[in-house]
């Protein structure tokens, strides 16, 4: 008798270690997320944000191995708050919107866990160019809102040389300086919310 529940108790013991993560799936609010990046101009940054985008992740707290996203933006939808700047990003000497009407993420897997901070890894694709990238991540937490639904908030931040991406236009200064720079910073202020 004591065999059979010292098996029945290592069994469960391996049934539940061996058990996959699993997590629940947010749906990013586009209503409460912001896409944003600053590169330099000159002698200042400017700053800009696109406004089309969709995506999910799938998270639940103490589970990293099951944390992942992905999300899709529209290049088409970049503002930057000048309509003359906006359509020459648009234009084939940037994004080339015509052609490549997306930005893709796909993450890869998640690194250095502590706390409320990770590391979030994953492809990012630009005009047809795949890169490796990694995201600072910071989690915010889950809750449930005034109505009942339950949300979770992330920040994430990056900085990509744009050039890696096929974004190479610039244009020379007497100085011998050029008028766009290479590095682009990127925010991510991302609320998800469960269907």
């Amino acid at each position: 008798m004591f065999m059979l529940r010292r098996m029945a108790w290592l069994t469960a013991v391996l049934l539940v270690g061996s058990a996959p993560a699993w997590a629940a799936t947010y749906q990013i609010d586009k209503d409460h997320t912001t896409v944003s990046f600053k590169i330099r101009h000159l002698f200042s940054k400017v700053e800009g944000v696109f406004r089309d985008f969709s995506g999910t992740i799938d998270y639940e707290p103490g589970q990293p191995d099951a944390w992942k996203t992905e999300a899709t933006i529209q290049t088409a939808s970049i503002d930057t708050r000048v309509e003359k700047r906006d359509n020459h990003l648009r234009t084939v000497d940037f994004f080339d919107v015509a052609q490549y009407p997306t930005i893709t993420f796909k993450s890869t897997k998640m690194a250095e866990v502590s706390g409320t901070t990770a590391k979030l890894h994953g492809v990012l694709t630009i005009r047809g160019v795949q890169k490796p990238v990694v995201l600072d991540l910071t989690i915010h937490g889950v809750g449930q809102d005034p109505w009942g639904n339950v949300r979770s908030g992330f920040t994430a931040t990056t900085t990509i040389n744009r050039k890696d991406f096929g974004l190479t236009w610039n244009q020379a200064l007497e100085t011998g300086e050029f008028l766009v720079g290479d590095e682009v910073e990127i925010t991510l202020e991302v609320e998800g919310i469960k269907p």
